[in-house]
């Protein structure tokens, strides 16, 4: 590197910027509202730890998804049906657009819940206004990816502008230093820390990335040296963005709800209780913040499902059609009067069924030479992606026994 000019060096980094940024938008979802929030009016700052070690976790899986395309020039899903028998493939695929219906669910009900906070639109009409707009964004991501990747960008900046607005309300958080240091409060607190880890860690985007990185794919190594070099830039700045949402999220919550009283069962009186402690334009913003959101992983989530069609079976739907066969679950469960709240912690719940089958293809295609060619993981990486999905895997399994088990 030594021998390749700084301006170079800065182009082929910029060049590679902007996706990580799309896959951003699934780690400040409005099932992250949830959890996060939760997490911080029921326990303070205790589990702010948990934010900060999902994030670090979150960039070197979403680093091993950008790096296979970036190799291969090929998506994970279109990798494993190459490499994988046709009923595993069938299987893959099918788990895939559960995952995608669930991530549907989280995003319209949380975007369908702002427009009724700020407009007084009834759930389901917000719902139908929220499909609307998510597909003008979609419409933006086949033919104008750069737009589309703005256009994400924008809305992320709107929901870390509302909660750092939020957070400087309430000013410096006194203790949050505290929870830096790993520990619980109880079953309670283990069942919110793992609940914060499964809304982290998104499937669909795990395959979405490598997808967006395959077009810098290039044989001359040093070309694909310097373009690794800039997803991993591109992953650092976008994700460490999302990990200071979720942070504003846990700590805003903490400092407006925690020890005081106020009514916190619900997306809608977290935003009554902001407004009510911080004036409305704490509530306004945390309005806003989650509209953004919520229209943003829409659009995202949507997206991914193609990619797994395309990859998995070499098939390729309308956007428009799929945008209405993933949204018809989250309107019939806004029509029927499901509390939104609990449908966001169902979704979570579906979404941890996703996880293990995308993140174990991740790992074991990362290993194989044949795949990878000389960019091959080392044996430590391949541990540690490894040790990193069994944990995942395991919370998530813990988490959704305790749910059903009530």
């Amino acid at each position: 590197m030594a021998g390749v000019p700084v301006v170079t060096r800065l182009r082929s980094a910029a060049v590679v910027m902007g996706p990580a940024f799309v896959v951003a938008v699934a780690y400040v979802d409005p099932g992250n509202f949830a959890t996060n929030m939760a997490g911080g009016a029921s326990h303070g700052y205790l589990l702010l730890w948990v934010i900060v070690g999902a994030s670090l976790l979150a960039m070197f899986i979403q680093y091993q998804s950008a790096k296979l395309g970036v190799v291969t020039g090929r998506n994970l899903p279109e990798l494993c049906r190459e490499h994988y028998p046709r009923p595993v493939t069938g299987l893959l695929w099918a788990q895939a657009e559960l995952v995608a219906m669930a991530t549907d669910l989280a995003e319209f009900v949380g975007a369908a819940v702002a427009l009724n906070l700020l407009f007084g639109v009834p759930l389901l009409p917000a719902a139908l206004i929220t499909a609307a707009v998510s597909a003008g964004i979609l419409a933006l991501a086949p033919l104008r990816r750069r737009r589309f990747e703005s256009v994400i960008i924008g809305l992320l900046a709107v929901v870390l502008g509302g909660f750092l607005y939020q957070a400087l309300r309430l000013g410096p958080p006194t203790g949050a230093a505290e929870g830096l240091v790993p520990g619980f409060a109880g079953a309670d607190s283990v069942l919110l820390a793992t609940g914060m880890l499964g809304a982290t860690v998104m499937p669909h985007v795990i395959y979405l990335h490598s997808a967006l990185t395959q077009h810098h794919h290039r044989a001359d190594p040093a070309v694909r040296g310097r373009t690794l070099r800039g997803c991993r830039a591109d992953i650092v700045v976008a994700l460490g963005v999302a990990g200071l949402v979720n942070v504003s999220m846990l700590v805003v919550a903490a400092g407006a709800f925690h020890s005081t009283g106020s009514p916190r069962e619900s997306l809608e009186d977290m935003h009554t209780g902001l407004g009510d402690l911080l004036g409305p334009g704490a509530a306004l913003a945390f309005a806003l913040a989650l509209l953004a959101s919520g229209l943003a992983a829409s659009s995202v989530g949507t997206y991914s499902g193609q990619v797994v069609m395309e990859g998995f079976l070499r098939r390729r739907i309308p956007l428009a059609l799929r945008r209405l066969l993933t949204m018809a679950p989250a309107l019939a469960v806004l029509a029927s009067g499901v509390d939104p709240t609990k449908a966001l912690v169902l979704s979570q719940v579906v979404l941890s069924f996703g996880i293990p089958f995308a993140l174990v293809p991740l790992v074991l295609l990362g290993r194989r030479a044949d795949v990878m060619g000389d960019s091959v993981n080392r044996r430590a990486t391949t541990w540690f992606g490894a040790a990193g999905a069994a944990v995942i895997s395991a919370l998530n399994l813990f988490l959704l026994v305790r749910t059903v088990t009530g």
